[in-house]
């Protein structure tokens, strides 16, 4: 692999660590939006997104930002030994039914390891692991993870969303195309700055 393709693969890596560190922080500074919505139009350099809540922001990028695709994947891609991440809802008996289940890059593996709340839905969390074995349950595959002090049952459904993390292109963000900042800075004049954002190809919204 050529010198150019290693520093891209580097600062991809190094960018994506600060991306799911930021999502396991327990709150956010009040001048900070966590956005899930549809970019509608663009003017120049900023971006008119409609949030889930019906909001509208103009949001522009900082300095040397990082874009984040996801491609659709399938159960049949995640193996023993990877490390994952699930946004699921607590079943009584402690296991978690995954709504999403996300594919790290091998180099990102361990980033925002854990269990801990999440905001997609009311008093769901996420759980970035790694995949100890699979097996066949009545609905659909059990995922059995473990993390730094504990372990998990991911029980996985034909409605669960099962998506990769890849390198993505600024080029491919346009009118219609979702995305996810996890953490935007609001500015003095009322736009909001993010670092990072990741969006769904090919039509696709990112499901966390």
């Amino acid at each position: 692999m050529g010198g150019t393709m290693l520093r891209a693969c580097a600062a991809f890596s190094l960018a994506f660590v600060s991306l799911f560190v930021s999502l396991a922080l327990p709150a956010f500074a009040e001048d900070t939006v966590r956005i899930r919505g549809t970019i509608e139009s663009m003017d120049g350099p900023v971006y008119l997104v409609k949030n889930r809540d019906g909001a509208e922001l103009k949001l522009t990028m900082a300095d040397n930002p990082l874009y984040v695709a996801i491609v659709k994947s399938t159960m049949a891609d995640i193996k023993p030994g990877m490390f994952v991440g699930a946004t699921g809802m607590t079943q009584p008996d402690g296991s978690q039914k995954a709504i999403e289940v996300h594919i790290f890059p091998d180099s990102m593996r361990g980033t925002g390891e854990g269990h801990y709340d999440w905001d997609l839905k009311p008093q769901t969390k996420m759980t970035n692991a790694n995949v100890e074995q699979t097996v066949d349950g009545i609905d659909g595959p059990i995922l059995s993870v473990k993390y730094k002090g504990g372990e998990k049952k991911i029980m996985v459904t034909p409605d669960t969303v099962v998506v990769t993390f890849v390198a993505g292109d600024k080029n491919d963000l346009k009118p219609g195309t979702k995305i996810f900042v996890a953490a935007a800075r609001r500015l003095p004049d009322g736009t909001v700055e993010a670092p990072r954002v990741t969006y769904g190809k090919d039509g696709l919204t990112p499901p966390m």
